[in-house]
This record gives structure tokens, C-alpha cells and sequence, in this order.
């Protein structure tokens, strides 16, 4: 079971679209049948937790076969990073397909074929281990996306699809031309063993230069980190509910994952030398994206905006070299798909009975739809970052991190909680409170049945990871540890470690990796920090 449960879990969507195709255009069963799927993968998903090792080191649940000559494998692991990313998407499919039930009434059957292809594209990039394959889940993401917002999207879903597509394939060009560039020079698309060559310095400091940028634009653009943002909100507004769902809480973590299983994973001194504009470019994300959240009319670009401010979080996180920075970067990854895949969730069942985004149009929706108000404070909560929530979490380790690596990070990124409580308690009063400035409002319909038990388990998920969280924590710190062990190994083996010490010193504490344990389950000592894994090995 161990060496097929990646390829079953991966490999079931993309089988049940197939059977989706030779099925009879039934929208009723073609729809049963597509959340029966979703729900295997799911099922299958579970596993993974299950039968994973904290303890254990590397990558678990390996399959490794050569798959084109000698030089291409089918090579898939999973370690405490990508198995949650993995569950999280296994995990809201399911709460996509019943999310658009009665949303989706035109080609029904095309609608869930691209959209169990496109889950089969996400799982494959956050479990390859090849180079080659991981560009060729990469890219299988987009068609599907591109088609589901142009096929299914609103008014503007062609402008939309055709920024969005252009934008991330462009992007990637320079990810592929990167991937070759190793191919040749290093003969294996394997990660391990590219990490390998290159911590024992076969490529000189301008090569690496290059190849990290090639690897960060693609994945920046993904984010999307500031500036490269401005094909996010078009996409989102255009795009089905679903098709947000999946591209708020996924599409947009494979960004993150890639900054930090490629540039940090295989070029950490590089990562280091960039780190400090990086940082600048996440927190201006951060502060800009709640300020042009705070003006937004328009319910659906407004939550687009916060996804900008929130994800600026986890590069922050990621890039202050910190085991709670990087902690809280994953957690947060899995916390800003919960929190804002319910938000765009609950506007689409908004946009389904009144048939626009506009704020203005709103207004004393507490009062007839009092279950779907509750719901929706649940999720803006969530997304504040109240204690006992997910996003508390999240936000606490990344701003532990931000404040050992320099504290102007911390001081400037902690205004973005503030201002991300000012934009939604204050869209959420907009919505649900004041007088009923339009009559039809006071017979809007509360939810029924079917959308509750699609809002039911983001609102337990997001109390779980809240209270709950060394759940979680425990193989994600196991696993960012491990890599933050390999990190020091290949900066040993290159003979960069004084590179690397002098851009520490630049960070302030930013080799911290103490073992004092937080209430979140999770290892920072802000207070009293222990020397750096790479000052105790220069002593």
C-alpha cells in the first residue's frame, strides 16, 4: 500500500474524469457520480497521516520507476510539508463539486471533467520529485483553470482566463529553462540528487544566481507575490465558485511550496543573499493588500485582495530562516485555504441569490439569512487571526520569525493583522448589519441543507487547527527541521557557511532554530535564543 497510495491518490480524479466522459449526459448522475470520486481520493488521502512517521527522515511513501529512457522517472514522495497540502486539496474538491450543484447548469459534465483533472495537476505538484514531472503537473494545472474560469466565469471570464493563463505559462518559461539548464549540466531530474550537486558546488555563484531567479519568478508570479499580482483579482471575480475555491486555497500554494521546496530547498545561500528584498516585496504585499481590501466595493475582489496581504505572510515566513517562521509559513498555507476558500465560498451562495458582488447592494442580511451570517463571521474570524482559530496560529509563529530575523519585519508585517480586522469586520458589518436599503433583501433565502453541509467542515476545521494544531505540527516541524539540517549540510559542503553567516548577521537572529516549545506545538525562543545551527557549527 505504502509504494501505491501516491499514485492512487493522485491518479483516482483524473480516472473518474475519464469515466465522467464516456458517461451519458446526465447532470444528475454526472454530478453524484463526480462528488463519489472526490470523495474516494479523499478517502484515500487519509492514509497519509495515517501512515506517515514524524520521526522518519526525508521523503515517505516513495515510488520511483524510470519512466521516458533513463534520464525521466516517475518519482513521488510526501513528507510532513506537501502530505497536508495534499489532504487540503483532497479535502475541498469534494466541497467544490457540492458548492456548485445548482451553480452550474451549462456543460455540466465538461465542468466537473476539467475540474477532477485539475485536482489530479494540484496533487502531482506538491508530490513530485522529479523535476521534469513536477514542470509537467506545473503546467497541466493550467489549462483546466484557464478553461473553467473562461467556460464558467462571468462577464469579463475571457479577459480573465487569458490574463491568468499568459501570465503563470510566460512565468514558467523561465522555471523550465532553469529545470534544462540542471538537466545538462547535473544529468538527473531527480530533486535529491540535484540538491546533491549542487551543495557540493558544481555550479559556480553566477549560474546559481540565474537558476534561482528562474525558479522564483515562477513561483512569484504564482503567489502572487507584489507586483506580480494584478492578474489575481480579475481571475477570482471572473471565476466560478469553485474555480475560486480551488484557486484561492491551492493554485496559490503551489507558489509557496515551490519558493520553499526549490529556491530554499535546493539554492539556501542564495535564498539568504536575496532574502532582504524579498522580505520587502512580502510586506509591501502585506500592508498593500489590506489597504486596497479596505476600499474595495466589490465583495469577491475585496477577499482576492486579502489573499495577496495573507499570502505575503507565508513568504515572509518562509524567507526569515527561522524554524517558526517556516512553521508558521506551512501552517498558514492550510490555514489561508480553509479560512478564504470558505469566504469565497459563502460569497458565491451570496452572488446565487442576488446576482452581484457589489457591497452597496447588501445590508441587514443578519436578520434573514441568521445560519449564513454565522457561517460567514466564522470564516472572517477565522481569517483575523482570533485565538482559539486557525489563522491565529499561522500568523503568530510567522510574526515569532519575522521579529528573530529583524524586527522591523515583525513591527511592519504585525500592522497587516490590524488592517486585515479593519477590512473585514468592517465588509462583514456592510453585509449583515445597518438598516435594509433595498426591500428584496428582507426575503433573501438563508441556506439550506446542501450548502450547510459544504460550509460544516471548514468551520470545524478551522476551530480544530485552532485548538488542536501540534496535530498538524508535529511532522511539519519534523520536516522543516530536516530540511533546515540539509540546508547547513549543503552550505558545508559548498564551502559557503561564511557567506551565509555574514547574511545571517544581516537578519539579525535569523539562524534561530531553538528547541523551546510554544503553545501552538511548535520550536521558538524569541526570548532566550540559542545560537544558530550554523554558529554552533563553526564553533
Amino acid at each position: 500500500m505504502n509504494s501505491a497510495i501516491l499514485t492512487l491518490v493522485t491518479f483516482i480524479p483524473a480516472a473518474g474524469a475519464i469515466l465522467l466522459m464516456l458517461m451519458p449526459r446526465n447532470d444528475k448522475s454526472i454530478r453524484w457520480t463526480a462528488l463519489f470520486i472526490s470523495l474516494l481520493a479523499f478517502a484515500f488521502s487519509l492514509y497519509l497521516p495515517f501512515g506517515y512517521h514524524a520521526g522518519q527522515t526525508g521523503f515517505q511513501f516513495e515510488i520511483n520507476h524510470p519512466w521516458i529512457g533513463q534520464a525521466i522517472h516517475y518519482h513521488m514522495g510526501a513528507d510532513g510539508i506537501s502530505m497536508w497540502l495534499v489532504l487540503l486539496t483532497t479535502f475541498l474538491v469534494p466541497l467544490g463539486v457540492l458548492v456548485s450543484w445548482k451553480s452550474i447548469h451549462d456543460r455540466v459534465k465538461e465542468f466537473f471533467v476539467l475540474f477532477l483533472l485539475l485536482e489530479t495537476a494540484m496533487i502531482g505538484v506538491f508530490l513530485a520529485l522529479d523535476l521534469f514531472l513536477f514542470y509537467v503537473f506545473w503546467e497541466a494545472t493550467l489549462i483546466p483553470m484557464a478553461l473553467l474560469i473562461g467556460m464558467y466565469g462571468h462577464e469579463r471570464r475571457i479577459y480573465a482566463a487569458i490574463k491568468f493563463f499568459l501570465y503563470t505559462m510566460v512565468a514558467s518559461v523561465f522555471m523550465l529553462a532553469a529545470v534544462i539548464w540542471l538537466y545538462t549540466h547535473a544529468g538527473t531530474f531527480d530533486y535529491e540528487g540535484i540538491r546533491n550537486w549542487l551543495a557540493a558546488g558544481h555550479a559556480n555563484a553566477e549560474a546559481i544566481k540565474w537558476l534561482f531567479l528562474g525558479f522564483f519568478i515562477a513561483f512569484a508570479v504564482k503567489v502572487p507575490l507584489f507586483p506580480l499580482h494584478t492578474w489575481l483579482p480579475d481571475a477570482h471575480v471572473e471565476a466560478p465558485t469553485a474555480g475560486s475555491l480551488l484557486l484561492a486555497s491551492v493554485l496559490l500554494k503551489m507558489g509557496t511550496y515551490g519558493l520553499l521546496r526549490f529556491n530554499v530547498g535546493l539554492f539556501p545561500a542564495e535564498a539568504q543573499r536575496h532574502a532582504p528584498w524579498i522580505n520587502t516585496l512580502a510586506i509591501i504585499g502585506i500592508i498593500y493588500g489590506a489597504l486596497v481590501a479596505l476600499v474595495q466595493p466589490n465583495l469577491k475582489k475585496l477577499i482576492a485582495y486579502s489573499s495577496v496581504s495573507h499570502l505575503g505572510f507565508v513568504v515572509l515566513g518562509i524567507f526569515t530562516f527561522t524554524q517558526a517562521g517556516t512553521d508558521g509559513a506551512v501552517y498558514q498555507m492550510l490555514n489561508h485555504g480553509i479560512s478564504t476558500g470558505a469566504l469565497f465560498m459563502l460569497a458565491g451562495m451570496l452572488y446565487e441569490r442576488k446576482h452581484t458582488y457589489e457591497l452597496r447592494e447588501y445590508g441587514g442580511l443578519a436578520s434573514p439569512m441568521p445560519i449564513f451570517a454565522t457561517f460567514f463571521m466564522i470564516a472572517v474570524l477565522s481569517s483575523v487571526g482570533l485565538p482559539l482559530l486557525n489563522g491565529f496560529v499561522g500568523e503568530f509563529l510567522v510574526l515569532s520569525g519575522a521579529f528573530q530575523a529583524k524586527v522591523i519585519y515583525g513591527v511592519l508585517a504585525a500592522s497587516g493583522v490590524i488592517w486585515s480586522a479593519a477590512y473585514l469586520l468592517w465588509m462583514y458589518q456592510r453585509v449583515f448589519y445597518g438598516p435594509i436599503r433595498h426591500q428584496e433583501n428582507r426575503t433573501v433565502p438563508d441556506i439550506g441543507g446542501r450548502e450547510q453541509i459544504s460550509l460544516w467542515p471548514l468551520a470545524v476545521m478551522a476551530i480544530v487547527m485552532g485548538v488542536a494544531s501540534p496535530l498538524f505540527m508535529k511532522s511539519i516541524d519534523a520536516s522543516v527541521g530536516e530540511m533546515n539540517k540539509k540546508e547547513l549540510s549543503s552550505h558545508s559542503m559548498s564551502g559557503s557557511g561564511s557567506n551565509l553567516m555574514g547574511a545571517s548577521s544581516s537578519h539579525g537572529n535569523s539562524g534561530d532554530y531553538g528547541n523551546s516549545v510554544n503553545p501552538v506545538g511548535s520550536s521558538v525562543n524569541a526570548v532566550n535564543p540559542k545560537p544558530s545551527l550554523i554558529q554552533r557549527a563553526k564553533k
